[in-house]
């Protein structure tokens, strides 16, 4: 848009003796490819009717004609809607990457499970919101680290190891629980443990002993204690469980930290804190108060000397900044963190004055099912992760080859958690997931695979240089919406909105049916332009998809 921009702007130079900055949107197709609102803007300056100086300004345009101009007509109060040459026009379809955030260096942090429990429904939406944020910013030249963070220390880990010690007692072997059955194994002995820990005074007893001992095992490296064993094992099918899972739904890799090996270093901090004035005692334990910001106040280490999670969570934000010295910190948590996560940056950005401003936290919204009740679970008291997948893959088709069949339920997931605004709650449907018909990630799948059917069918080969210098009324309705690509993208990955690129790529499957209904592709002497604007949907729809992590297949 330089071109367009530096004409606008010369005109007000030269027309009004003005120097603006001329901005423009996209509007839909029937009101032209750009309208800018600079006449309204300069109406006060100018002391002149909006519509006087814009239609001053289309007619200048229409006198000097550049090249890159068709037509323009003043709507309205004074915008200008301006209508490109064809050529110009198709110039702007761009699938490729582009390097506008180049110059930032994000640390995104999502997934976070702990150690000793399972994936539940709330992990996977932030792993796929997370996941493709990441996505999106790389496609715009920003380096990004994934980080994901868990406990594998304190309370919730003393109660699995309580449950886990009475299963042991049970005459349970460890070595004989199959791969498979072990996520299950876990989360069982935390139910356990926190059952007894909220009805038995003895349990609850023995339970912050545990946690005393989990501390202990780390700080004196015991590798070698039955208790130390046991949990060293437990620990490592927890982590083996996560990797599995983010294989399975086809996510990127992770820097992994754990608690155990940010609590030291948030206890630190604390103490630097303290001499500080920013963390105070009180009444043994010690506090952040954040009454003065508009905050409340939490406890960063207890009475017993142990750190809180709050301050795990500084010596996570010391250690990423440490390692990759971001330009911006992502977090990605549930909705009711948000409180919490307020208290945590603030003291965090005065302990640490060199995250000021530089972190963002983000939530995300509960998965509501459309049927008003949860998924079943194995436990009974929560929707797993794995719970979600399955339930979506048995309903793709039972014909289809395994690995289509996971494509399409990933598809289906995936889709149907980033279409909503990140923040909001999701009404995950089921049957309209995985349905070839309507708002899904299958639906995008099979436009796509309609795609490369018909360059198949035309043995349709790229020419680089191919031109096109005119366009018919349905290629343009077309074209439009695809040269819209480049900013929506922009716009998706600077606002960390996927569901911006999903409404998108939904509209562009939408039109490019309507486009070809009513235009014949192949066998035509139109066909080597249509051709080329297949082509092009194809791979602006293949990004797309990349983008949001969903699977391009070929056949379906």
């Amino acid at each position: 848009m330089d071109n367009v921009v530096s004409s606008l702007e010369k005109i007000l130079k030269d027309t009004f003796e003005v120097d603006e900055r001329v901005f423009f949107s996209v509007p839909d197709f029937e009101f032209g490819d750009a309208t800018t609102n600079c006449a309204m803007q300069l109406s006060k300056t100018l002391k002149k009717a909006p519509r006087v100086i814009a239609e001053k300004i289309v007619e200048t345009l229409e006198e000097e004609n550049p090249s890159w101009f068709s037509s323009a007509k003043v709507e309205g109060p004074g915008f200008i809607n301006i209508v490109f040459k064809d050529n110009f026009l198709f110039s702007f379809i761009n699938h490729k990457q582009q390097a506008i955030a180049a110059s930032e260096s994000y640390v995104l942090e999502y997934s976070c499970p702990n150690a000793f429990k399972e994936l539940h429904a709330g992990h996977l939406y932030q792993t796929v919101a997370g996941d493709s944020i990441a996505k999106l910013l790389e496609f715009v030249g920003a380096k990004v680290e994934r980080t994901n963070f868990g406990g594998d220390v304190g309370l919730h880990v003393a109660k699995a190891m309580w449950g886990i010690q009475e299963a042991l007692h049970s005459e349970i072997k460890l070595d004989a629980i199959e791969p498979h059955q072990r996520p299950n194994f876990l989360s069982k002995a935390y139910v356990s443990g926190a059952a007894a820990y909220e009805e038995n005074e003895t349990a609850k007893n023995e339970i912050e002993m545990i946690n005393k001992k989990i501390y202990a095992l780390h700080d004196n490296n015991d590798h070698e204690s039955a208790f130390a064993i046991t949990y060293w094992t437990c620990r490592q099918w927890s982590y083996d469980y996560f990797d599995e899972f983010y294989k399975k739904i086809k996510v990127a890799p992770f820097r992994f930290y754990a608690e155990s090996e940010t609590a030291p270093v948030g206890m630190q901090l604390i103490e630097k804190g303290k001499k500080q004035g920013i963390f105070v005692e009180s009444e043994g334990a010690i506090v952040y108060h954040g009454e003065q910001q508009g905050l409340h106040t939490r406890v960063f280490v207890t009475k017993t000397g142990l750190p809180t999670y709050e301050t795990k969570d500084l010596g996570v934000i010391y250690k990423e900044f440490e390692d990759y010295h971001f330009s911006k910190r992502i977090l990605i948590t549930g909705r009711d963190q948000t409180e919490y996560m307020r208290v945590v940056f603030a003291a965090a950005e005065q302990v640490m004055p060199e995250t000021k401003n530089k972190m963002l936290h983000i939530t995300n919204g509960i998965i509501k099912f459309a049927s008003g009740e949860k998924m079943s679970s194995r436990l009974g008291n929560v929707t797993t992760a794995n719970d979600v997948f399955e339930t979506v893959y048995a309903n793709t088709p039972s014909e289809s080859p395994e690995s289509t069949r996971t494509s399409l339920a990933l598809s289906a997931i995936k889709y149907s958690l980033l279409k909503q605004r990140l923040g909001s709650d999701v009404a995950f449907d089921i049957e309209n997931s995985v349905s070839l018909l309507g708002n899904s990630g299958p639906y995008l799948q099979y436009a796509l695979v309609r795609a490369y059917s018909i360059l198949e069918k035309a043995h349709y080969t790229v020419a680089e240089d191919f031109e096109i210098s005119s366009l018919e009324s349905g290629e343009r309705r077309l074209v439009h919406q695809l040269a819209k690509f480049r900013e929506v993208i922009s716009s998706a990955a600077l606002t960390y909105a996927p569901h911006a690129l999903c409404t998108y790529l939904y509209e562009t499957a939408t039109a490019f049916n309507v486009f070809y209904e009513q235009n014949r592709v192949i066998g035509d002497n139109r066909s080597a332009v249509r051709l080329k604007i297949v082509f092009e949907y194809m791979k602006i729809l293949e990004t797309g998809l990349t983008l949001l992590g969903i699977d391009t297949i070929t056949k379906m």
